[in-house]
């Protein structure tokens, strides 16, 4: 659990490098509460018989629009860091927002980082650079 909200506790932190782990640990966390959230606000509405979701679903599609909100800094922040962990500029992250290009962003993400510290910082594993010589 404490790798799924570590980057709710380095929210803007656009400096370091962050594990492979840290990543997708916080992507399953936000896939995990998006879904309940979209399931209980649809279950809800089901449930009061209004095809359009009523009131609860109103409700917890506010609270979906909050989370996606408060999400967006740290999971650009955790993008940017696990990028400098492959020793590449946060500028990279500009890939996202052309459809095909995403993809090279998605394949750095299962990328391991570069062994020892580079120019953003030491090892997040934690290894000696001096093994690696």
């Amino acid at each position: 659990m404490e790798w799924m909200i570590m980057p709710y506790k380095r929210y803007a932190d656009f400096s370091g490098r962050s594990r492979r782990k840290e990543y997708w640990m916080f992507q399953l966390f936000v896939i995990i509460v998006y879904v309940v959230l979209l399931m209980l606000g649809g279950g809800l509405g089901a449930a009061a018989g209004d095809s359009g979701g009523g009131l609860a679903g109103g409700l917890f599609g506010i609270l979906l629009l909050v989370f996606i909100v408060a999400t967006f800094i740290p999971a650009l922040a955790v993008l940017v860091r696990r990028l400098h962990d492959q020793d590449k500029s946060g500028w990279w992250a500009l890939l996202a927002l052309v459809p095909i290009a995403s993809l090279v962003l998605l394949v750095f993400m299962f990328l391991d980082g570069t062994p020892g510290d580079n120019q953003y910082g030491p090892d997040p594993k934690g290894n000696d650079s001096q093994a690696f010589e």
